[in-house]
């Protein structure tokens, strides 16, 4: 199970952090991630974190405002968003999978391989 937390609504170029407390920090997944969806628009990876060494992997339109990490005692993952726009806006998802090795496809995140998904959690800037 998977429960996001900290959306809200923001500025342009304001920050936010959301959360992703998961009960499958387990043998199950390798894996943490976030995608995000806009109304009208398709699912876009945003990042993932392989848990075993909190290795980060960004998708192109977030590098360098976004920041993934991991508290792994609190089986806790985090989005730290930063100089946000209003294309940032949509309902942004946790998902959970377990990859081969340490690669955690970015684009893979709302795929089968990230099987464990939370409810999600709406940011607005504007």
């Amino acid at each position: 199970q998977l429960v996001e937390s900290g959306g809200g609504s923001v500025q342009t170029g304001g920050s936010l952090k959301l959360s992703c407390s998961s009960s499958e920090y387990t043998s199950r997944s390798n894996c943490m991630g976030w995608f995000r969806q806009a109304p009208g628009k398709e699912r876009e990876g945003v990042a993932t974190i392989y848990t075993g060494d909190s290795t980060p992997y960004y998708g192109d339109s977030v590098k360098g405002r976004f920041t993934i990490s991991q508290d792994y005692v609190k089986k806790t993952v985090y989005l730290q968003m930063s100089s946000l726009k209003p294309e940032d806006t949509a309902m942004y998802y946790c998902a959970a999978g377990r990859a081969e090795g340490r690669w955690c496809p970015v684009e893979a995140t709302f795929s089968d391989l990230f099987p464990y998904r939370g409810q999600g959690t709406q940011v607005t800037v504007s």
